[in-house]
Parts: C-alpha cells; sequence; structure tokens
C-alpha cells in the first residue's frame, strides 16, 4: 500500500506536468473525464512516466486505463516486472 501511494504522488507529479489539473486527484480520478486531457496529454503522460519509472507502457494496455487508479496499478506491477514490454 505505501508503494502506492508513492506510485500516486508520481502520478500526480506527472499529471500536473503536462496539463492542468482542475482539482485533487485520488486513485477514483477518470482520467479523460475528470482531467479532460487530450489524446496529446495522454501520450505526453505516458512517455514522462515511462522515464520516470523506467518501464514501457505497452499500447494494448493503454485503453484499460481510465482511472488514475489503474494507471497507478499498472505502474506498480511494471516496477516489479510484470508489466514490461
Amino acid at each position: 500500500m505505501a508503494d502506492e501511494q508513492k506510485t500516486l504522488r508520481q502520478v500526480v507529479e506527472a499529471l500536473g506536468s503536462v496539463a492542468k489539473v482542475p482539482g485533487p486527484v485520488t486513485m477514483g480520478t477518470h482520467i479523460l473525464h475528470d482531467l479532460n486531457l487530450d489524446s496529446v496529454a495522454v501520450m505526453d503522460l505516458v512517455m514522462l512516466l515511462e522515464e520516470r519509472f523506467d518501464t514501457v507502457i505497452p499500447m494494448d494496455r493503454l485503453a484499460e486505463i481510465e482511472t488514475v487508479g489503474d494507471l497507478v496499478r499498472l505502474l506498480s506491477r511494471a516496477g516489479s516486472g510484470a508489466a514490461g514490454g
């Protein structure tokens, strides 16, 4: 759980780098609807997170990511070697 919180903090920081975040970001925050990210901002976010976490987020997995929590869980698994690509 502590790792998820650390990952969440890093994702929130990255989000702030690519877009104006309109309010608090939680695990339940919907990336497209709540944060109003367009496809360019999403790709910028993915590239930033891949660099920050030294991992690859497979493009086919992006469709599964709807919330910040989905992204945090994917990155947490990547950190343990389960989602690398």
